[in-house]
């Protein structure tokens, strides 16, 4: 009883949580399957009345070389206010020859290098916020997210800020999955009542196609996209301490990861859920991946260890469980595009929730390069192929 009173205390005040120790998580990976394959209903909002982030993000890789993300983000503090955010962020490409990686100026004003052109970031406030009936589709003023009769397909509406009026349309083209049986880690002394969760779940391979209309064009995002739904409930500094994001599509082969350490509290704990696909199938999916920065640029201006070299493995077995896969990508992460202040950039309801920690100055680093998939299935020839990697580190505390 005294640990969840601290909890609650960690939580209304956002003061730093005390040890709990390794017994107070219960990883997605100790469930007693490697992945499920997500039905319709894994795709409902959680709606929490109790502090949590709930988000759904769309990564978009365009044919014509920019990247992008549209995102839904539902928040609660302490179960007294809710506010919900719509996200849309896009990098223009730098040449016609280079893979879809580039922008001049980050959100926070941050010039690393030299580059051609301002990315686009928009955030703005959702009014009257709402959910179908089913809970699946997102509603608010100006916005709509809805998931397909067929739950094959999301259209994503938004006229909410005139500098980025978005239309898309994105269609899974392989199963979606979460790892285990319900894709959530548990956090707690009593883990038959945890006071927390984190939950993904992922549509890992699709194709997109519509656009987002600026004041001067009309950006053509027909390509490819990833889908992820995520849960953070709880404080997400509690949650988590760091994080690695991978997303890299090719023309054949989706891999895609989710990869967290706990904060000391929940004895620095990795979870790391993700997984490979190919149009039409789940190569593998589930929690023995690993993320590794194999050699750190850091950054002077916040200290923070900023990778360089990066090498993400995947490990599982086919969904028979008849063959081992094997998989990685490895290599410079090159120029960043953009280095976020996340205290300078969330909503003030995010804030309300993370802030109070002494100390915490989350950034995350965003990266987008070409980089070569290789890939073994059982006792076949190692696969390779070229395609293009969006990373993202981030660091919190």
């Amino acid at each position: 009883m005294m640990n969840w009173a601290k909890q609650q205390l960690a939580n209304v005040a956002g003061i730093q949580e005390p040890i709990y120790g390794p017994s107070a998580i219960k990883s997605v990976a100790e469930q007693d399957v490697p992945y499920t394959e997500l039905q319709r209903e894994d795709l409902r909002w959680a709606v929490m009345q109790s502090t949590c982030v709930e988000t759904q993000t769309f990564y978009l890789m365009a044919d014509g070389g920019h990247v992008g993300m549209a995102q839904v983000i539902y928040s609660n503090v302490a179960g007294i206010r809710t506010t919900c955010q719509f996200n849309t962020k896009v990098f223009y490409p730098r040449s016609v020859k280079q893979a879809p990686t580039s922008s001049t100026t980050s959100a926070t004003g941050d010039h690393p290098h030299q580059q051609q052109r301002a990315l686009l970031w928009c955030s703005d406030p959702l009014e009257n916020h709402s959910f179908d009936e089913e809970g699946v589709s997102f509603f608010a003023d100006n916005v709509a997210v809805t998931l397909s009769d067929d739950g094959h397909s999301y259209t994503i509406k938004s006229a909410v800020n005139e500098k980025s009026l978005v239309n898309l349309k994105v269609t899974r083209t392989a199963p979606g999955f979460q790892v285990g049986r319900d894709g959530t880690s548990y956090y707690g002394t009593d883990l038959t009542q945890p006071w927390g969760r984190m939950r993904h779940a992922f549509w890992p391979r699709c194709v997109v196609e519509g656009s987002v209309i600026t004041p001067e064009e009309e950006l053509d995002f027909k390509g490819r996209a990833f889908f992820v739904h995520a849960l953070q409930g709880m404080k997400p500094h509690h949650a988590a301490a760091k994080w690695n994001f991978v997303n890299f599509q090719s023309p054949t082969y989706s891999a895609v990861m989710m990869d967290y350490v706990t904060p000391p509290s929940y004895d620095s704990t990795v979870v790391n859920v993700g997984g490979l696909a190919q149009d039409d199938a789940i190569i593998t999916a589930g929690p023995t991946n690993v993320a590794v920065h194999t050699e750190v640029r850091g950054d002077p201006e916040n200290d923070w260890p900023e990778p360089a070299d990066v090498r993400f493995e995947w490990r599982g077995k086919t969904k028979d469980g008849k063959q081992e896969v094997e998989a990685r990508l490895e290599g410079s992460l090159g120029e960043r595009l953009d280095r976020v202040d996340v205290m300078a950039e969330v909503p003030a309801f995010v804030k309300k929730i993370v802030g109070g920690v002494a100390g915490t100055k989350p950034y995350i680093y965003q990266y987008a390069v070409p980089m070569t998939l290789r890939l073994k299935i059982g006792d076949g020839e190692e696969i390779s192929e070229q395609g293009n990697l969006f990373a993202e580190a981030t660091f919190i505390s």
